[in-house]
């Protein structure tokens, strides 16, 4: 497997602004807790940064 980045959602999506609930679904994070492994590309870099406020990189 290429490099990977793992994702962790630490915060609920109550409140939170439509467009930012619809990436962390596209990180594939669904509840609280919840972790993801996906390819460290610049893309999903970009989403982790857009919703840096509800996710936490781990390692």
């Amino acid at each position: 497997m290429a490099n990977t980045i793992k994702v962790k959602l630490v915060k609920g999506l109550i409140g939170t602004r439509q467009d930012h609930r619809a990436t962390v679904r596209g990180l594939g994070l669904r509840r609280v807790n919840s972790v993801s492994e996906l390819e460290d590309t610049p893309s999903v870099r970009g989403m982790i940064n857009k919703v840096s406020y509800l996710v936490k990189v781990v390692s």
